[in-house]
């Protein structure tokens, strides 16, 4: 695994990942906030062909917009990330989809779930993103467009745009090759 904007404070013990996120981090491209960034932390390993990421995401989240999940990524203008985004006192369960312009789609969740299970599916041309409060039932929340063919890098995002940053821990991080 390879760090991207490494925090100043994390550790890995077996399948667990700890990171102290900090604040004034984000990945984002212009769309509505005309701003672009891209120093949000992200630890990844690269991966070719279709394959299943999976992860756990336990997130003290407090601040708008801090967010932690999964980010798949090509380079700087292509690139996925999926998992909670605290937004108007709520955990919601957010993708952003970028390719030159980010967007972002969220579906809010009132009940505060304590963890989120995430499953991400690159297959050909399409990466399918499903998440779960149990890791039982999973529910599809976005079906997206990603170049086919390409290696990539998958792994853990967290980010904290507008707070101060907060704790977050990432548990049985998986990549199964399906190709």
């Amino acid at each position: 695994m390879i760090w991207y904007n490494k925090p100043g404070i994390w550790s890995e013990e077996k399948d667990t990942v700890f990171m102290r996120v900090a604040g004034g981090t984000d990945f984002w491209r212009v769309t509505h906030y005309d701003f672009i960034r891209d120093n949000g932390h992200f630890y990844y390993r690269e991966q070719n062909g279709d394959f299943v990421a999976s992860v756990k995401v336990t997130g003290q989240y407090k601040a708008l917009y801090d967010q932690a999940g999964l980010m798949l990524r090509l380079d700087e203008h292509n690139w996925i990330k999926t998992g909670i985004e605290y937004v108007d006192e709520l955990q919601n369960v957010s993708a952003v989809v970028t390719r030159q312009f980010s967007d972002w789609s969220v579906s809010p969740q009132t009940h505060h779930p304590e963890s989120i299970y995430l499953r991400l599916t690159r297959q050909g041309d399409s990466v399918r993103i499903d998440y779960s409060f149990d890791d039982f039932t999973y529910q599809l929340l976005r079906l997206a467009y990603f170049p086919p063919d390409v290696p990539v890098q998958i792994g853990l995002m967290a980010a904290a745009p507008d707070g101060n940053g907060f704790d977050v821990v990432f548990e049985q991080f998986a990549v199964l090759d399906i190709s």
